[in-house]
């Protein structure tokens, strides 16, 4: 189901519920640290560098990169490790059932 809400309403909606909202200017980083260094890097590590011929394409490259990303790269400086290192379980040796 797809809503289709006016900038009205959704004010109007906001002052019957006595909610307050906080306001985020678009660009500024400080505003907004985290997605805005992540889009930063995003845009510096692969998006300047590539160029995608096909939208299936840009989506297993994206993929590619967003696990790279989240399981390889180190993410600071100080080479931390990464945020969601892959692991691998070794199996040990199985009984084969005849």
């Amino acid at each position: 189901m797809v809503l289709n809400l006016s900038p009205k309403k959704v004010r109007a909606w906001i002052v019957a519920v006595r909610a307050k909202i906080a306001f985020i200017e678009p660009g500024p980083p400080w505003e907004n640290g985290y997605c805005e260094s992540f889009n930063a890097r995003f845009r510096d590590e692969f998006f300047n560098g590539e160029l995608f011929y096909t939208l299936r394409e840009a989506q297993i490259l994206i993929e590619k990169w967003r696990r790279h990303y989240n399981t390889i790269r180190p993410h600071n400086a100080s080479r931390y490790p990464p945020s969601a290192p892959e692991s691998i379980v070794p199996m040990g040796p199985r009984r084969s059932i005849h």
